[in-house]
C-alpha cells in the first residue's frame, strides 16, 4: 500500500492506484504501474502467437522483394513488416495450431498500378520458369513500359528466387532463371508489375504452383 506525504499536494511512497511513487536524490517522482497480464499463455494469445509464426516463416525468403513490393507502404515501419501485419490478417488459414498460407491471398507487393492480366507459368529449359501474360497496355493505370516483377517460392526448402526484370509489360512473357538445384522441386509462383520510375507498384498475383521436371515427350 502506498502513503501519500504531506497531503494530495506532497510526494507518494509505494503504490497509489495506478501509479507508483517514490524518491530520488530528494526528488519525488510517479511513474505508471505495468500492465499486468493475468494469462499471457491465453487460447487467443496462443493462436495469434502461432499465426505469426506461420507468416514469418513464409515471408522470410522474399525480403528483399518486399522492401521493394511494399515500400510505398512502409511509412515508420519496414516494408517486412507492413507485409507481415497484411499476410497475417488476410492469408492465413486453418485452425490453430495447423496454420498455413494461403497463397491466392497473399501480397508480396502491394499498389494501385494495374497488375498482369491472365498470368500463366511453364518450363523452359528445366528449372527456369516462363511467366506469360495478354498485354493490357493502356487499361487502368498499366503502361506498356511497366517492368515484370517475378517470384517463385519453394516450401519444401523454404526459400525463394525473385528477379526485377528489364522485361516490360508489352513483351507478354519473362523467364525467371532458377538454380539447378531446385530440379525436380514444386515452385509456387507470382508475378508483379512496377513502373519505370519505382513510384507505382501493382499488387502481386498468385499464378500457380508447377514441378519444374522436363515437359513429357
Amino acid at each position: 500500500m502506498g502513503v501519500i506525504k504531506q497531503g494530495i499536494l506532497g510526494g507518494i511512497s509505494g503504490k497509489v492506484g495506478t501509479v507508483i511513487g517514490g524518491t530520488w536524490k530528494g526528488i519525488d517522482y510517479l511513474r505508471a504501474r505495468p500492465t499486468s497480464v493475468s494469462n499471457p499463455n491465453s487460447d487467443k494469445q496462443q493462436n495469434q502467437r502461432s499465426k505469426f509464426s506461420t507468416v514469418l516463416n513464409f515471408l522470410k525468403p522474399f525480403t528483399g522483394f518486399l522492401s521493394v513490393g511494399f515500400r510505398n507502404y512502409a511509412t515508420k515501419m519496414t516494408g517486412f513488416n507492413v507485409a507481415m501485419s497484411h499476410n497475417v490478417k488476410n492469408a492465413v488459414i486453418g485452425d490453430f495450431p495447423n496454420f498455413s498460407i494461403d497463397y491466392q491471398a497473399a501480397l508480396l507487393s502491394k499498389g494501385n498500378l494495374t497488375g498482369a492480366l491472365n498470368p500463366s507459368i511453364g518450363v523452359f529449359n528445366v528449372p527456369d520458369i516462363i511467366f506469360e501474360w495478354s498485354d493490357n497496355s493502356g487499361i487502368g493505370t498499366a503502361k506498356a513500359t511497366d517492368l515484370a516483377m517475378l517470384v517463385a517460392y519453394f516450401e519444401n526448402e523454404g526459400e525463394a528466387v525473385f528477379q526485377f526484370t528489364q522485361v516490360t509489360r508489352n513483351a507478354g512473357s519473362a523467364t525467371l532463371p532458377i538454380p539447378s538445384v531446385y530440379n525436380g522441386s514444386i515452385a509456387q509462383c507470382w508475378i508483379a508489375f512496377q513502373a519505370t520510375d519505382s513510384k507505382e507498384i501493382s499488387n502481386s498475383q498468385y499464378v500457380g504452383a508447377i514441378e519444374l521436371v522436363p515437359p513429357a515427350s
